[in-house]
């Protein structure tokens, strides 16, 4: 009989350590985790991992319900496995454990407020970005160069100066020049 944690974040960029910490705190004795993994996936190989190594009586800890759950029913499904398993949930933040009738009562419902907000901010961003797109706004990295910046180095380039010099020149890397020579002129070899 054990805590077991889980802990989740969707990019390689986002950091664990508060979750990691929430459930060293709350006394898992060891915790699996998934890094630069969608909630989205069906396969998690920490949640996976963790999944196969319960025992009866053990609770696995998360720090919040999205960090285990894509959705209401995969969450449900989740905990109905683990119940007959002889296995117990608890979301630290949400603070719903599922040892009794109560708490997989409350678990359903916040499970669902989960799910809406998350389609909600779904909603919410893809609603900006096509308004954002309607104004003529595009996501992604400006360029590095102007369109009249690039005319230049394609100009430099056939006046036969170097790479290394034009990138000086326009003060970006080698690699942008070639980048902007192969868009203009697909036959220039890097």
């Amino acid at each position: 009989m054990g805590l077991l944690g889980y802990a989740r974040v969707s990019t390689f960029e986002q950091n664990l350590d508060l979750q990691l910490d929430a459930l060293k705190e709350a006394g898992c004795v060891k915790i699996y985790s998934d890094k630069g993994i969608s909630g989205a996936k069906a396969e998690r190989p920490g949640l996976d991992e963790m999944l196969r190594n319960l025992r009866p009586g053990d609770t696995i800890v998360v720090w919040k319900l999205d960090r285990i759950a894509r959705n209401t029913l995969n969450l449900l499904t989740l905990v109905e496995k683990l119940d007959a398993e002889g296995c117990a949930f608890r979301s630290l933040t949400d603070g719903i454990s599922t040892d009794g009738p109560m708490g997989r009562a409350f678990l359903t419902i916040a499970s669902a407020f989960s799910t809406l907000e998350r389609d909600q901010n779904i909603a919410r961003t893809s609603a900006g970005l096509a308004a954002a797109r309607a104004r003529g706004r595009v996501g992604g990295r400006k360029p590095s160069l102007t369109v009249g910046q690039a005319q230049q180095v394609k100009a430099l380039y056939e006046a036969k100066m170097s790479v290394t010099s034009i990138a000086a020149t326009m003060g970006v890397s080698r690699q942008t020049i070639y980048r902007y020579l192969e868009l203009q002129n697909e036959s220039v070899s890097i």
